[in-house]
């Protein structure tokens, strides 16, 4: 049965591609190559194989073309997307830095206003207190008056008694009635000025009792200004906190732990803001609890302020620039930073205070300027035509340390930005970004 199926195959064969001879002549003699059906076969097999490889082949490579005209078109459009962003977040942080300032002046102005408050409220209770020691005064006066002038107007009328009917009067009636008017022009003299005494008395109580209600309201009125302007500080610390807290926690540190190295840091004696006034008496005030608790979110906002300038928050360019390469996998290669094309020689900036540990070239890199920050965060600044500083020195945000160029294994001038935290590198515009709602 094979057998069979075999000899038919090759009779087809034969009949569609019969035997061919080609003949090879020359000056002695001719040949001739004969050429099989299956040799014919075969040939016409292969032959048609390349064909459809080519075929195929060249529909690949122009498909493969097509696509990726498309794809640099779609990762334009997407540069230009995320260029137009980063310009906004940009325009924005500038916008937070000025209400930031404005908010830092609004607090000091406030600050200045309740330590005059207070001041005034000191000098009003101090001379409330001496009106009341006045008044105090006044009040014995006239209640020691009023019993003299009792006991005068008593002993008035035991010798008048006495001068009228007392017996065994040895004076004469003359000399008598001339005594007895003496003593009463005397006495009536000490009772009118002992009246007009207690009626000045009264009169000066009267005042010091309405000076001493005016001052009270006064009081009230202060205390009651004293409450607004501590509230508005509670609800200005407490939503000045909110985005500082939320830009830490979005770059993935810890505000606590934050704050708690700068404290360490930053150790003398008071702190970065002292008490606004020293403690007076053993009891608790509410006031002073609320005062020092708006002095502790403000101390708390100034750690903050603190902590922020050394982290990397800023953007290391302050010129035109355009985004050409994210933070992730290229090339089948790890990609641990961000590139930023630009004009060559374009200044590069510190993106916050630290030290300047490399200052130079190496491999890959180029020239490169490593920065290390507290917090354990070290950035990283590639490819630089020009060095500024030098390994050891310090260096503040916007300090610029260096010019953009092409150095080392680059295709193009740029900047090669890079983070790192304890020596592990995180992808840039995590900072970058979490400073958005703030400056």
């Amino acid at each position: 049965m094979p057998g069979r199926l075999i000899n038919r195959f090759h009779d087809t064969l034969e009949r569609k591609l019969p035997e061919q001879r080609l003949f090879l002549r020359s000056d002695s003699e001719t040949r001739f190559i004969r050429l099989k059906p299956a040799t014919q076969a075969t040939v016409l097999a292969g032959t048609a194989l390349v064909l459809a490889w080519s075929i195929v082949a060249t529909a690949v490579v122009m498909m493969d073309s097509i696509g990726s005209g498309s794809a640099r078109e779609q990762a334009r459009l997407e540069q230009a997307t995320y260029e137009a962003r980063i310009e906004a977040l940009s325009q924005e942080r500038d916008t937070r830095a000025t209400e930031a300032a404005a908010a830092q002046e609004r607090f000091a102005l406030a600050l200045e206003q309740v330590s005059r408050m207070q001041s005034a409220l000191l000098a009003s209770e101090e001379r409330r207190k001496e009106l009341e020691t006045g008044i105090g005064v006044i009040q014995s006066t006239l209640r020691r008056t009023m019993t003299d002038r009792d006991k005068t107007r008593a002993q008035l009328v035991e010798l008048a008694s006495e001068v009228t009917q007392g017996p065994g009067l040895t004076a004469t009636p003359g000399n008598h009635g001339e005594d007895t008017a003496e003593t009463l022009e005397f006495v009536t003299a000490a009772l009118g000025r002992t009246a007009a005494e207690r009626d000045e008395m009264a009169d000066k109580a009267l005042d010091a009792t309405t000076a001493a209600d005016e001052i009270a309201y006064e009081m009230r009125l202060l205390e009651e200004r004293h409450d607004e302007i501590f509230t508005s500080l509670e609800e200005a610390v407490t939503i000045s906190m909110a985005p500082l807290d939320k830009m830490f926690a979005s770059a993935g540190l810890d505000p606590e732990d934050l704050i708690a190295q700068v404290r360490r840091g930053y150790s003398g004696m008071g702190g970065p803001l002292g008490p606004l006034m020293p403690a007076t008496g053993t009891e608790a005030d509410p006031d002073a609890a609320r005062a020092a608790r708006i002095l502790e979110g403000l101390d708390r906002m100034n750690l903050y302020r603190m902590a922020a300038e050394k982290a990397p928050f800023a953007i290391p360019l302050q010129t035109s620039f355009r985004f050409t390469s994210g933070f992730g996998r290229r090339w089948g290669r790890m990609h641990e930073g961000t590139d930023f094309a630009g004009a060559h020689g374009s200044p590069i900036h510190a993106t916050a205070d630290g030290t300047v540990v490399h200052a130079g070239w190496q491999s890959g890199y180029g020239n490169l300027v490593r920065i290390r920050h507290d917090f354990g965060i070290e950035t990283r600044y590639a490819h630089l035509s020009k060095v500024r500083v030098e390994v050891g020195q310090k260096v503040s945000r916007a300090d610029r340390i260096g010019d953009m160029g092409n150095t080392g294994r680059s295709t193009g001038t740029h900047l090669h930005y890079e983070v790192r935290v304890n020596g592990k590198s995180v992808n840039p515009m995590t900072f970058i970004k979490a400073a958005n709602n703030v400056f």
